[in-house]
């Protein structure tokens, strides 16, 4: 079996093109589920109604799924991603997916639109060969982008101080997004083999020997951040390690970035007055896996301010 170079074949699928296009997508998207939230009422749990669907879709318009499969699309990546679920639940969550990109390869290279799997099956990739591209993009931009806005949001809503001088100046929230982005990496650490003898910290390194990077450390070095423990929505954040370093940088950051930039701004917009709905320290913080996140964000909101708001809105 030939060797595919994952991020050679994909990166230039990324383009500030498709990026704007779906940037455009992501905000008719957050607003139908900022709706479904409103209607609902609060108090609600902000992964499963806001944080999760919301890369799910993205990933949905990415891949080309058509509108009448996506119901079924998030019920099988919601089920695969879900933090009590039963190994053999999320294993056929997980088979079901893959066999739903297998079936849409075919249909794409048979009548291709504006998306990723058209493009790739316009390469000399077989069809398992995209079908297996097109999963990959599934299961490394899903929980892992859905963790990392619940996250943000969570240490937003937990400093409210932060969250008022964001209301007041929606101005930051680009330096706001990144500099949530670093306290709290969704992967722990990752590893680096040196390729020549260098010294490292003080500390001799052998060619082939391999080193652990722990992205929260190296993302709160006080010698780049200044008191690296305080969320400081001001400062900036550029060039933490959150999606990697260098050449080995995650393939979707820019999307993750769009989704942080349009979907946070959408829901303090249409909730103003966002607010967790238990103390901080109470909120299921996920230890138990391989990434960061948390298994629920419950938030409340003034209801009847809401529909006020609305209805002055819509006079």
């Amino acid at each position: 079996m030939r060797k595919i170079d994952t991020s050679e074949l994909l990166i230039g699928r990324f383009t500030a093109r498709r990026m704007s296009v779906l940037a455009e997508r992501l905000e008719a998207i957050s607003a139908e589920y900022l709706d479904a939230m409103a209607v609902q009422g609060p108090p609600a749990d902000l992964v499963a109604a806001f944080a999760h669907p919301i890369p799910a879709m993205m990933i949905c318009e990415l891949l080309g799924v058509p509108r009448t499969d996506r119901a079924t699309f998030t019920r099988h990546a919601r089920a695969m991603t879900a933090p009590d679920g039963a190994p053999e639940d999320v294993g056929a969550a997980y088979a079901a997916l893959q066999r739903y990109v297998h079936e849409l390869v075919p249909a794409k290279r048979a009548d291709p639109t504006d998306d990723v799997l058209s493009e790739l099956t316009d390469t000399d990739l077989s069809d398992n060969e995209v079908a297996g591209l097109g999963t990959f993009l599934l299961t490394a931009g899903l929980d892992s982008t859905a963790n990392q806005i619940a996250l943000g949001i969570y240490l937003l809503l937990s400093h409210p101080d932060r969250l008022a001088a964001l209301r007041a100046d929606p101005g930051l929230v680009d330096q706001a997004a990144e500099e949530l982005l670093r306290p709290v990496t969704i992967a722990h650490s990752t590893g680096r083999a040196a390729t020549v003898d260098v010294e490292f910290g003080g500390q001799p390194v052998r060619a082939g020997e391999t080193l652990t990077v722990v992205l929260q450390v190296a993302n709160r070095d006080a010698a780049r951040y200044p008191d690296p423990d305080t969320l400081d929505l001001s400062r900036s954040a550029t060039g933490h390690a959150t999606f990697g370093h260098g050449v080995h940088q995650r393939l979707g950051q820019r999307l993750a970035r769009i989704e942080m930039l349009v979907a946070l701004p959408a829901l303090l917009a249409r909730f103003p007055t966002l607010r967790l709905a238990v103390p901080a320290e109470e909120v299921p913080i996920r230890h138990d896996q391989n990434t960061s996140g948390v298994h629920q964000l419950q938030v409340t909101w003034d209801q009847d301010l809401h529909n006020r708001s609305l209805e002055k809105e819509n006079d």
